[in-house]
């Protein structure tokens, strides 16, 4: 999602008076990349999804590792985004190839088309 859909979102919502004032300011801080006041609370959903935007990676995030690979380092990057054991994401893509095939596919798509980490 876009800054701009985030932003007319949280606009939509403080007019129609979910979000006070103080609310709109922190979230839209917040979507905007200032930070908020990071004690704050929010209420509502709108409090949720601005947290879950501020504390979530993004798939922007995701690199091959460098450290944790066998191969290409694709199942270390997976596990580093999502905070799962790296054991998971071999299995998962070994299961893959031994079900229907597409994990070699998927493997080397990511191999290619995902950046190493620094």
């Amino acid at each position: 999602m876009s800054y701009s859909d985030e932003l007319a979102k949280l606009a939509e919502l403080h007019q129609r008076g979910v979000l006070s004032d103080e609310e709109f300011a922190r979230a839209k801080g917040r979507v905007l990349g200032d930070g908020g006041s990071p004690g704050a609370q929010q209420g509502g959903a709108t409090a949720d999804a601005a947290r879950a935007t501020s504390e979530e990676p993004s798939l922007n995030e995701f690199k091959r590792s460098r450290d944790d690979r066998w191969l290409g380092g694709v199942c270390g990057g997976i596990a580093e985004l999502t905070a799962t054991p790296t054991w998971l994401w071999r299995l998962m893509f070994t299961l893959l190839v031994v079900c229907a095939g597409s994990g070699v596919l998927v493997y080397l798509l990511l191999w290619i088309f995902v950046p190493e980490a620094d």
